[in-house]
């Protein structure tokens, strides 16, 4: 039993290279009276690669089991039991089983803590090479290319840097469709197997990788897309835009209306631009 009372600890685990583990998650593996492991085998080799003992429970945690795991674990961390809980790779609750275990605990008021570590969102950002005081993270792309245009759709004006991942045979594809989307000068970098033997970092336009992609790529990826340029306010300068929705089949009126909201141009100036435009 925990000299300090029952608490949840979600670790940090290397995606790679073992020489990532922290002293604390080396610490807490040796001596969680429970760990729940996203994939019980892995786990057992990571400590065995950190010449660790376990000596608590190792319990599966993975997405088909967890709704019917937690209140076992809840009840062990009420009797007082340290619940490490790790996943395959990186920080629990990030694209990974973890935050039904969190809200879980908070909902009870049980303590929760963190072994700060490895994170492919963070690792992917800090070698992209793109601007990244702001960013957001997107878990993994829509899997049908009609949902992942859409979703690309939303991304046209947004100004921060955006994180996700992709499974390796469905990079080509969905670079593809992001370069139909957002253009194929928008600035990207696609990273993979972080820090393994392996790791790759391409960084291009949008155009540029998805050529590259159509060649394969393995292993883990994640893809960092540089926020959208700034959008001109002038409504002179944004005819062409709104004219390219009206080839679509928007009306013009709505077609200003959009713009107008996207940059904060005036849409009567917008209306009126276009107008102007016309008539040379």
């Amino acid at each position: 039993m925990s000299e300090d009372g029952g608490r949840l600890v979600l670790a940090a685990t290397p995606m790679g290279d073992v020489g990532d583990a922290s002293q604390r998650l080396r610490d807490a593996l040796a001596t969680a009276e429970v760990i729940a492991a996203e994939d019980t085998r892995r786990t057992r080799s990571l400590a065995k690669a950190l010449d660790i003992t376990i000596t608590g429970r190792v319990v599966s945690f993975y997405d088909h089991v967890e709704t019917a795991r937690i209140p076992q674990l809840l009840d062990e961390i009420e009797a007082g039991h340290t619940v490490l809980l790790v996943t395959d790779a990186g920080m629990p609750s990030v694209s990974d089983p973890g935050y039904r275990m969190v809200a879980a605990c908070v909902e009870r008021d049980l303590p929760i803590t963190c072994l700060p570590g490895p994170s492919a969102v963070t690792t992917a950002l800090a070698l992209s090479g793109l601007p990244m005081e702001r960013f957001c993270f997107d878990g993994f792309a829509p899997r049908k290319s009609g949902q992942r245009r859409e979703w690309f759709r939303t991304l046209t004006t947004e100004p921060r840097a955006v994180v996700f991942f992709e499974a390796p045979h469905r990079l080509a594809d969905c670079l593809a469709d992001a370069t139909a989307v957002l253009g194929g000068d928008r600035r990207a970098a696609v990273c993979r197997e972080l820090t393994k033997t392996y790791e790759e970092v391409v960084r291009g336009t949008l155009a540029e990788l998805a050529d590259w992609a159509v060649t394969g790529a393995r292993g883990e990826i994640t893809v960092v897309l540089a926020g959208a340029a700034p959008r001109s306010a002038d409504p002179a300068g944004l005819v062409d835009e709104v004219e390219a929705l009206v080839a679509t089949g928007i009306r013009l009126k709505d077609a200003c209306a959009q713009i107008s909201a996207d940059t904060g141009a005036s849409r009567r100036e917008l209306y009126d631009a276009v107008l102007a435009a016309r008539t040379d």
